[in-house]
């Protein structure tokens, strides 16, 4: 009886035919930039080594090809375009704005003005010194701060502006009220 039992599920095991199809669908999940990418990877090693599909290759490469054309978008809209220079611009002149009031609460916890604008650095907060509108041209290791400079009872705060050369008309200057309280000038 057991040899009989084996036979029959041996019978039927050889009836059901297991169709592999390709994966096409996962092609969809090109559609997710980084996600995307590496989908894409698996389905061109998918479409070489066990389906040898040129179909499956073609929808690997299309995912990759996604994910490289919307992230160089992003970088050229974020950091070449006009809309994402103004964008950068807007964010250094509020930070310049905010270090205007860092730099004065040095003055009042020190008696002086900082001979670097490295010196407000502090363990507890988190301060901005980079100029976000140079992020582009540093270089590895190499920050480029907001230029500063101490002038006594007074000081210098400004961002180099997009062209990155300091003193020239596209310079960003803080968003402050220039009055006798406030060491900040904008010209020397």
């Amino acid at each position: 009886m057991i040899q009989i039992e084996n036979r029959e599920l041996s019978e039927n095991q050889s009836e059901i035919k297991i169709s592999s199809k390709p994966p096409y669908l996962l092609g969809f999940l090109g559609f997710i930039p980084l996600v995307g990418f590496f989908v894409g990877i698996a389905l061109v090693l998918y479409g070489l080594i066990k389906y040898k599909s040129k179909k499956l290759i073609l929808i690997g490469f299309l995912c990759m090809t996604f994910t490289i054309l919307a992230y160089s978008a992003l970088f050229y809209i974020g950091f070449v375009s006009d809309f994402g220079k103004k964008g950068w611009n807007e964010h250094s002149q509020m930070e310049l704005t905010t270090l205007v009031k860092h730099v004065e609460f040095y003055k009042i916890e020190n008696g002086k003005y900082p001979d670097s604008i490295q010196q407000l650095e502090t363990k507890n907060e988190f301060i901005f010194l980079a100029d976000p509108t140079q992020m582009q041209k540093q270089k590895a290791g190499k920050t480029i701060y907001f230029n500063y400079k101490n002038l006594g009872n007074r000081y210098l705060l400004f961002s180099s502006g997009n062209d990155g050369i300091p003193n020239t008309k596209d310079d960003i200057y803080p968003k402050v009220k220039i009055n006798k309280n406030i060491g900040w000038v904008k010209n020397q």
